[in-house]
């Protein structure tokens, strides 16, 4: 799992009982036809960890309650969306504060390059070929498009984090969805 403790597929339990239920739920990928299910051409894209992760596919099926990454269950499920390729365009790079990081990468050009390639090569190695991007949020979205406008299609929905419920954040999935049809 080259990729694994950075990555996974936007692919969730079924909530059991409040939003956030079952979110850590990850045991489906333990099953081989699940491969049926990927879309590595399809790629959404955060800005980075906010904290380590320690299981393989756990980014973005979080162990806490408090992560706000329900929003992305909400929003892709029975979607075009679900089954696309989830993974962060900073790697290894831990940092909750999205200001810091953006600071950092303004003062270290050459980091944010050699992340640009990680990016590249992770797409190749998943099969993508012509992949579809959508950024969570602006920062990301910065990133992509500085580097990469030229080569992708790039879109931008509003991060899961953000002030913003989990309806909205699947009418912006809706709204990229048509310009992508």
């Amino acid at each position: 799992m080259k990729y694994g403790h950075m990555s996974s597929w936007a692919i969730y339990a079924d909530k059991t009982d409040g939003e956030k239920s079952a979110m850590e739920d990850i045991s489906f990928f333990d099953d081989p036809s699940i491969l049926l299910r990927l879309k590595p051409n399809i790629v959404l894209v955060g800005l980075n960890i906010s904290k380590r992760i320690d299981r393989v596919f756990g980014n973005f099926h979080p162990t806490s309650s408090s992560a706000q990454d329900y929003k992305i269950r909400h929003a892709v499920k029975n979607s075009v969306f679900e089954g696309a390729y989830m993974t962060d365009i900073i790697k290894d790079f831990e940092q909750k504060n999205s200001g810091k990081l953006m600071k950092y990468l303004s003062a270290n050009k050459d980091f944010e390059k050699e992340n640009i390639v990680k990016f590249e090569e992770e797409l190749h190695d998943i099969g993508s070929t012509d992949p579809i991007i959508i950024a969570f949020g602006s920062d990301c979205y910065k990133i992509l498009q500085r580097n990469l406008k030229d080569k992708y299609k790039i879109h931008k929905v509003t991060h899961y984090s953000a002030f913003i419920t989990k309806d909205t954040l699947r009418s912006e999935f809706e709204e990229v969805a048509k310009a992508i049809v």
